[in-house]
């Protein structure tokens, strides 16, 4: 069963980005035509998603103009707006939107482009209460997200992973189903009321889960996605939203 509900983590300004985003969040940088996060509403649509809850923080006003000009009938789009994102990391505005964390649910991270083939894997593809998306390649530098396995489990989620402890990459886009929604949640609750919470990536609390044995993997091997992170990204992100406009 396809899983409706999405929450998208758009709160962040994209300082690696300046000046490009001194005016404008990361996530409203035009791409043949549409925002980020229009593309990312987009294909989450298309896959059947009908309700969106978007974090928003720096420049909210800007992003709720945006928002309000989306027509996707039978697609409820809703805002939370975090006040933090300035000193917390995105584990902060996963805390903002924990009364939205019920029922099945997948969260997206503002700056990572997917195509409706990966939306549809990510919601169909696995039984695991919590599921990373992940793709390989290669290489990996010390920005990715690093993930080592067991098969489809996960193991172990950081950027400090060695290379012999890497067998993937996250692009930021996981999935709760059944149990791991509550098991998230709680989880997310705890690690905000810790001194150091609020500088940690949310990445960090499903790090901590993967002991219990209900984090798993889906593979988006060989599927088109991008991650804006530095101006050296927008050009391979327009290619591929090129490719998406001219399908």
């Amino acid at each position: 069963m396809n899983i409706e509900h999405a929450i998208l983590l758009s709160a962040g300004q994209g300082s690696r980005m300046l000046p490009l985003t001194a005016e404008q969040p990361k996530c409203l940088i035009d791409f043949s035509g549409l925002t980020l996060i229009e593309w990312q509403i987009e294909m989450l649509a298309r896959s059947g998603v009908k309700f969106i809850d978007v974090v928003t923080g720096f420049k909210d006003e800007m992003v709720d103009e945006v928002l309000a000009g989306i027509d996707h009938p039978g697609v409820d789009i809703r805002t939370q707006f975090n006040p933090f994102y300035k000193v917390a990391d995105n584990l902060g505005s996963c805390w903002i939107a924990r009364s939205a964390m019920t029922g099945d649910f997948m969260i997206l991270n503002g700056d990572t482009l997917v195509s409706e083939e990966i939306v549809q894997r990510v919601q169909q593809g696995t039984e695991w209460p919590i599921a990373v998306t992940v793709d390989m390649k290669p290489d990996y530098d010390s920005d990715d997200m690093k993930v080592q396995l067991d098969g489809e489990r996960l193991l172990q989620i950081g950027k400090t992973l060695t290379a012999d402890e890497t067998d993937a990459e996250s692009i930021g886009f996981l999935a709760f189903r059944g149990e791991g929604s509550e098991l998230f949640r709680n989880a997310v609750r705890s690690a905000m009321r810790t001194p150091e919470g609020v500088q940690h990536w949310y990445l960090k609390v499903i790090d901590k889960l993967a002991a219990t044995g209900k984090v798993g993997t889906v593979s988006i091997e060989g599927m088109d996605w991008a991650e804006v992170d530095f101006l050296t990204d927008i050009e391979i992100a327009r290619d591929l939203t090129d490719r998406w406009t001219a399908s």
